[in-house]
């Protein structure tokens, strides 16, 4: 994989571009994606994004989502345009197969593939050019990053910055999280001189749920946490009736792993919830506790130091049992 540097000159080359992002994509993701498409569209590049599945509602605020495909349900049409493609943008996910059915055809293709992403264990070799850097608080940090050293800022819109501060406002948890240095803050700075408007994107991240996601929400709290102050931990499980109960769609359960950890003392929460096909886990930790290698050892996942996701094929009941042990194995680095 060459450095990302590599591929400035070429941005002015007019091209079929397909930008593409992980399943079910959050703020980062969608908000990446659709930075980088408002800002390679002013090039005049033919430029399509695909999502490889749905996504929350409450992202469709952003300027684009109208026009991303989704994957799962227009596979003929997106299939085309990947094979057309002569670039692709693989954004907020460093492996194919975090795409999930999309995985085969983004290896099968031999279009220019670009990486951008801020997780751990890249696959370089899949990629052509990229930068791949774990100290960065998001993907949509890195893609400001990118246009402003691609010599470009003067292509930062409006939508542009509503786009990117959407992602980092996101993974940064509201700029409270490790991640947030000093760059991210001068990132905020000049978006705003580029017509951000924050007050708006906040009220269209966080304010902008049903009722019925506040009453689950508060049934999760009170129903199905549990916290080991021995072993400063928490947990919280879901099962699928609970999400069928309370009509939860795509994204309702984003940043409820967050929650426990606002209880003094503890380290490391886990949350999983019982999907169809599998059982999703996510993982938040503060200090020293390392939530990307825990996940790798476990729950066959990965992602930041302080924050990783899994999954697990067993039973809801079974996979509790499993990072409840799990937990008892790595006590001493949680005391």
């Amino acid at each position: 994989m060459q450095p990302i540097k590599n591929f400035y000159s070429l941005l002015e080359e007019k091209k079929k571009v397909v930008i593409t992002m992980h399943q079910k994509p959050d703020a980062d993701a969608m908000g990446s994606a659709l930075g980088l498409y408002h800002f390679l569209k002013q090039f005049g590049h033919e430029i399509s994004v695909i999502s490889p599945t749905n996504w929350a509602k409450w992202l469709n605020w952003m300027e684009g989502t109208a026009g991303v495909i989704e994957y799962e349900l227009n596979r003929t049409e997106a299939d085309q345009l990947l094979d057309e493609a002569e670039w692709l943008f693989c954004l907020d996910h460093n492996h194919f197969n975090r795409t999930r059915s999309m995985a085969p055809k983004l290896a099968a293709i031999t279009c220019t593939k670009i990486l951008i992403d801020h997780h751990q264990e890249p696959d370089a070799a899949a990629f052509d050019f990229g930068t791949s850097d774990t100290t960065k608080s998001s993907t949509c940090e890195m893609v400001y990053d990118f246009i402003v050293a691609s010599g470009h800022k003067e292509k930062i819109n409006t939508e542009i910055s509503e786009c990117l501060y959407a992602g980092v406002v996101a993974d940064t948890g509201s700029f409270r999280f490790s991640s947030t240095s000093a760059n991210v803050h001068y990132m905020v700075a000049a978006l705003k001189e580029c017509g951000l408007d924050h007050i708006k994107v906040h009220e269209a991240l966080y304010d902008n749920f049903l009722e019925n996601r506040l009453r689950f929400l508060g049934h999760v709290l009170v129903n199905r946490m549990e916290v080991d102050y021995q072993l400063n931990t928490a947990l919280i499980y879901i099962s699928k009736q609970e999400l069928l109960k309370y009509e939860i769609k795509t994204g309702d359960t984003e940043g409820l792993v967050n929650y426990p950890l606002s209880i003094k003392g503890i380290k490391l929460v886990g949350c999983v919830i019982d999907r169809d096909e599998e059982r999703k886990w996510s993982f938040r930790s503060k200090g020293d506790f390392d939530c990307n290698t825990f996940a790798r050892r476990y729950f066959k996942g990965g992602g930041h130091f302080n924050a990783a996701g899994g999954s697990d094929d067993v039973s809801l009941q079974e996979t509790v049992l499993k990072f409840k042990q799990a937990v008892k194995e790595n006590s001493s680095l949680l005391q």
